[in-house]
């Protein structure tokens, strides 16, 4: 049982006992500040107004109720009333056997079950490869979703494909000027245009394929130009995002949903809750009764659907696939449509189900300088190069190191060396330490022992501490990393643990150590690396044995 969890069980008996329910706002964690303990709780506090006394005067009726109890050694009051416990060392060492006996499933929770999530991420228009950016958005997406599944959650991971409208066409035509170019035909760039090697390259497989395309007529060659970049394309994308080891679950056509006729079932919906209306030969979309500054058109007077259009009707067939949360992953220049989603999804009837994650920009750095990119312009390092030149590992994690909503330097260089610099290599560098320290111990015939409570007990000084203490956090780390959408909190954790193991190595000896101390640090130390594991896991990063 877990600190926190033992201290809601007590405490819940306590509060029973004298008629209090438990208050909403109670919050029970590790304090900032280790001079107070090892969990801080409120309680006292939230219960004041239900009790009727002072918040000091019910932390001290606690502090007495908790007397006795075999797992925590000291009650302190402090303030108006906060309640700081410190827990014994035989609660701290009970860690290694829990960890130890669930291994790969150590962490696992079920505060998600029944609820049912899909997570949308990536989703680049299929109008050319994958660059840093979309990394970043996969690694988090790819991410979360691990989480969730970890913490109960049932979650599908979805890429929504964009294989209509202007993009499309923009890029049926490229291909098809650079097609006409490359066979001498005396031909401009057009202004809307994409400039990469890539379109060179696909205009000449699209020759290839079709030698009399400069024949036929010129609607009929963009078509196929389209689809065969778009194919092509696409292609490229699974390829990249199965070598960065990220999944989806569903390739979803933005093409099925008018050919399915669910765009109009949605503005047939939106009519009925009187949320859209004709006017001036349009569908407009009443935006204004929801706290927008204007209506917003969902079909011009041409007949074409808006971006807003389909984007509405997706998230609608979204929920009616039966998913009680919708999470989309977006890049931060769309900041601005989210109030507008949010408007279209409460229309819907399904208010508080949609969870937008915004992942900022990728500053990429080389010999300490910006690399400058521009995907229209065909300059722009893709995701397969950076992944070839740093490893998954280490791209992985960089993206994960940060805040989503925070710009991110990656440093090509630093994440190439071997080095306690490098965070990549300092967390999994903790694993390998590990793994090297058992190897060298069954090399010298020292074998792990069956856990020994009592073999436990040497487990005494404080960065041994540390570290049972911080695996006690992990569950509750993936619940709120889960609970928050921010995977960037397991790879903080996994810094503050990979640091505690290598302070405690370098601070103890451990095949050296005397009596039953050199077993119970080795269990302390297989314990560490199962966590670790674990937690690089989440991330889809490696936990490497050798380094």
């Amino acid at each position: 049982m877990k600190a926190k969890q033992h201290l809601e069980k007590v405490l819940g008996s306590i509060l029973e006992s004298k008629g209090w329910e438990w208050p909403e706002k109670a919050v029970i964690e590790p304090p900032k500040d280790k001079k107070f303990g090892d969990m801080s709780a409120n309680i006292a506090m939230m219960l004041s107004k239900q009790a009727k006394m002072n918040p000091r005067a019910i932390a001290e009726e606690i502090k007495n109720a908790l007397e006795g109890d075999k797992y925590i050694e000291q009650v302190d009051i402090a303030g108006p009333g906060f309640l700081n416990f410190t827990f014994s060392g035989s609660f701290w060492q009970n860690m290694i056997p829990q960890v130890l006996e669930k291994g790969a499933d150590y962490g696992r929770s079920e505060i998600g079950k029944g609820t049912r999530v899909q997570v949308e991420y990536v989703s680049a228009n299929p109008t050319g490869p994958l660059h840093i950016g979309h990394g970043r958005g996969a690694a988090i997406g790819d991410c979360l979703v691990r989480i969730l599944d970890f913490t109960g959650f049932d979650v599908e991971a979805e890429y929504y494909v964009n294989d209509a409208g202007r993009q499309m066409l923009i890029l049926g035509n490229s291909i098809w000027v650079r097609l006409q170019q490359t066979q001498g035909r005396d031909i401009a760039d057009p202004e809307d245009f994409y400039k990469g090697d890539y379109i060179r390259d696909l205009a000449a497989e699209v020759l290839e394929r079709n030698p009399n395309i400069l024949e036929i007529p010129e609607e009929e060659a963009v078509s196929i130009c389209r689809e065969y970049g778009m194919n092509e394309i696409l292609e490229g994308i699974k390829k990249d995002l199965a070598e960065f080891d990220v999944r989806h679950d569903v390739w979803f056509s933005e093409r099925s949903l008018v050919s399915a006729g669910k765009v109009e079932e949605t503005f047939a919906d939106l009519k009925a809750r009187g949320m859209a209306y004709e006017q001036d030969g349009a569908l407009w979309f009443k935006s204004t009764d929801l706290g927008d500054d204007k209506d917003r058109v969902l079909r011009k007077s041409n007949g074409d659907l808006t971006y807003f259009a389909s984007d509405i009707a997706y998230h609608d067939d979204k929920y009616k696939r039966g998913f009680d949360l919708v999470v989309d992953i977006w890049g931060a220049d769309h900041h601005g449509y989210v109030p507008r989603m949010q408007a279209a999804v409460e229309a819907l009837g399904r208010k508080g189900q949609l969870e937008v994650i915004l992942v900022q920009l990728v500053n990429l750095l080389r010999g300490g300088e910006q690399v400058a990119m521009s995907t229209r312009a065909g300059e722009f390092e893709t995701l397969e190069d950076v992944v070839k030149e740093v490893g998954r590992d280490a791209s992985r994690f960089m993206f994960l190191s940060r805040k989503s909503d925070s710009h991110l330097d990656f440093d090509l260089d630093l994440v190439k060396q071997k080095s306690m610099d490098n965070p990549v290599y300092y967390v999994q560098y903790a694993h390998a330490r590990i793994c090297s320290v058992i190897r060298k111990a069954e090399e010298q015939g020292i074998k792990l022992l069956a856990v020994d409570a009592a073999q436990l007990e040497s487990l005494t000084n404080d960065e041994e501490l540390d570290l049972m203490k911080l695996m006690d956090q992990f569950a509750d780390v993936a619940e709120n990393a889960g609970k928050n959408m921010s995977p960037h909190i397991i790879s903080y954790y996994l810094r503050d643990l990979a640091s505690a193991l290598h302070r405690f190595y370098s601070m103890h000896h451990i095949l050296s150590a005397e009596g039953e101390v050199v077993g119970a640090r080795l269990l302390l130390l297989k314990s560490v690396a199962l966590t670790l594991a674990n937690g690089l896991n989440l991330l889809g990063v490696s936990a490497p044995d050798r380094m």
